[in-house]
């Protein structure tokens, strides 16, 4: 196996794929893998096999093809000596090694050399693990209209709680997206100093400023007469005009005599737009429309590369009025590729707070959970660093973690408090990562005291070690007659391959959605799996770190177990660190 150590990052897709391959054999070639032989109907590859994630079934499996689908594939249902050998012996770019593979009555069960794939991942640091599989090319605007003036610049106490999920969102995407390789800019430009932007640093976000007496009158002026010379311009000698910004009714007589107008319903129809609200109708172009375009003009025109893709990251209430201002550019004469990533709304039952008066709730409720835990401590500047990123990490997983175009619902009493202990998303990821900085100091520590030697070259470990143990009693509360091998490697097995080694590929998942064609205005993007991992990495190394005790005694014959764990421990932290940088969040060394 040890061409398979050398070969690149191993991935779950590619594997999967190689797995469907050997499984289809001669019928791999089947177009659109409709139909073969006769009327039978051959499944989709990725439909084949499914990766298995629970416990429960990484006792025994890691990759299975359901006996439906054997049925559907063969027909009798029976997996041939030839076909069996083929998926044993899988090789291939970024494909996981094969140990053993059976058909039993759920279908035809994998199990990967996982003492290889340890060493593969683990004794080169995982790098490659912690960044997309892939770079991507292009420029990204990220238009958050809830900080367009209007016409006012917003304040923290005139932001909705609405508006601040597109606000967290579009900085979280903005991450992203520079991540896989595009050039990100985002839109519009606050005044520095002002109150909105002193909020939103507080929350870790970096938005662009300008001088509070910038301003952009040459590109207004340009984008006004671009709307005067366009055709989709409606003339006063035209009958029967409708306006959409009062929701399609009809204009009175008199009613705005004089004002700009454009057709937006001609401007999707005749430009090929899909997806826009057909109630467009005409709309009477306002100061704060020019002023909105503007600033995407010049967000645009800061792109250095040809191909530029905007991002209107906007609330459910305020879409109709951003399909008017996208489709008004159209008509100015923009080309870009615009796409909309609509949020549902946040909901507070009984409370109706401003995004100011959230933000203050949670660091108050902060404050005191700290308190309550850490006593007098809990003072000067470090704590109220440290009270500041917990109190982000608590809103941006309480506004993120739901499914963007799905409603979020608050808990605001102010008696309902912030727990410090439990699976509660934002502190509970924290709490997590910061025991992950104390075991390695306290590995540190006992470096330092000459109980522990320096931790080792992977290449010199044997990482078959890397196997959890368990005792005969927790092995029986399990499952009496499973054999004892078949547990070893649950625990740690568990970390590598639901999270360190899939991590890229979900770092993958923006940027692909965007490349979808088709499909109109509206882009459905999984925002909230960053969140979710996260939770779920730190749910699962809990219970791995409160049975497993890590630093065992100064013993030369149990060193190497130790340090296979330390590397798999150090590949985790570096993946915390990733993963809460998504979301600008800086890692807490010590809670």
């Amino acid at each position: 196996m040890e061409n398979i150590e050398q070969a690149s990052p191993l991935r779950i897709t590619p594997t999967v794929g190689a797995l469907s391959s050997a499984l289809r054999g001669k019928h791999e070639n089947v177009p659109d893998f409709s139909r073969g032989n006769g009327d039978r109907i051959f499944p989709e590859p990725e439909k084949l096999w499914f990766k298995e994630s629970s416990a429960k079934n990484l006792r025994n499996r890691d990759f299975l093809s359901p006996t439906t689908m054997l049925t559907t594939l063969y027909a009798d249902g029976q997996v041939t000596p030839e076909v069996m050998s083929r998926v044993l012996s899988l090789r291939g770019t970024g494909v996981l090694p094969v140990a053993g593979g059976e058909v039993m009555s759920e279908g035809l069960r994998v199990r990967v050399d996982r003492a290889t794939a340890f060493k593969a991942v683990l004794a080169g640091g995982a790098t490659e693990y912690l960044k997309p599989s892939s770079q991507k090319q292009g420029c990204m605007v990220l238009n958050c209209p809830a900080l367009h003036p209007k016409p006012n610049t917003q304040t923290p106490d005139t932001l909705t709680l609405g508006h601040l999920r597109t606000v967290l969102l579009a900085d979280h995407m903005g991450v992203l997206l520079r991540r896989q390789g595009f050039v990100v800019s985002y839109c519009p430009t606050l005044p520095e100093d002002s109150d909105i932007i002193t909020f939103l640093r507080a929350l870790g976000i970096d938005w662009p400023t300008a001088p509070a007496n910038w301003n952009n009158e040459e590109r207004e002026v340009k984008i006004q007469e671009a709307l005067e010379n366009s055709p989709y311009r409606e003339r006063e000698t035209e009958r029967g005009k409708r306006t959409s910004g009062g929701g399609g009714r009809k204009v009175e007589e008199g009613e705005n005599e004089g004002a700009l107008k454009v057709n937006l319903k001609r401007v999707f129809q005749e430009e090929g737009l899909l997806g826009y609200d057909p109630s467009l109708g005409t709309s009477t172009v306002h100061r704060d429309s020019v002023s909105h375009l503007a600033q995407l003009d010049l967000a645009t025109a800061e792109c250095t590369v040809a191909m530029v893709t905007v991002l209107h990251v906007t609330s459910c209430q305020d879409e109709f009025r951003q399909q008017q201002v996208a489709v008004l550019w159209r008509a100015s004469g923009a080309t870009h590729t615009q796409r909309h990533l609509v949020c549902g709304p946040v909901k507070t039952p009984g409370s109706h707070l401003s995004a100011a008066q959230y933000l203050q709730l949670r660091r108050g409720q902060m404050k005191e959970a700290s308190e309550m835990k850490y006593g007098d401590q809990v003072e000067g500047q470090t704590w109220d660093d440290i009270i500041r990123v917990m109190t982000s990490a608590t809103v941006r997983f309480e506004l993120l973690s739901t499914v963007h175009t799905s409603p979020v619902t608050l808990d605001v009493q102010r008696e309902g408090g912030v727990s410090t202990k439990g699976p509660r998303g934002g502190v509970f990821v924290m709490y997590n990562c910061a025991r992950l900085h104390t075991l390695f100091d306290s590995y540190e520590r006992g470096v330092e005291k000459g109980l522990y030697p320096e931790i080792p070259e992977g290449s010199q470990l044997d990482f078959s070690a890397l196997k959890e143990e368990m005792s005969s009693q927790q092995q029986f509360s399990v499952n009496p007659l499973m054999p004892s091998p078949l547990f070893d490697w649950q625990g740690e097995w568990l970390l590598l391959f639901n999270y360190l080694i899939p991590f890229s590929e979900l770092l993958d998942q923006s940027g692909q959605a965007l490349d979808c064609e088709g499909g109109g205005a509206r882009v459905n993007i999984k925002t909230e799996q960053i969140c979710k991992f996260l939770v779920s990495l730190s749910k699962d190394f809990s219970s791995y770190y409160n049975r497993v005790h890590v630093l065992g005694e100064p013993l030369p014959h149990l060193f190497n177990q130790m340090f296979c764990r330390l590397y798999l421990l150090r590949a985790l932290r570096e993946l915390y660190h990733s993963a809460l940088d998504t979301l600008n969040l800086p890692p807490i060394r010590q809670l």
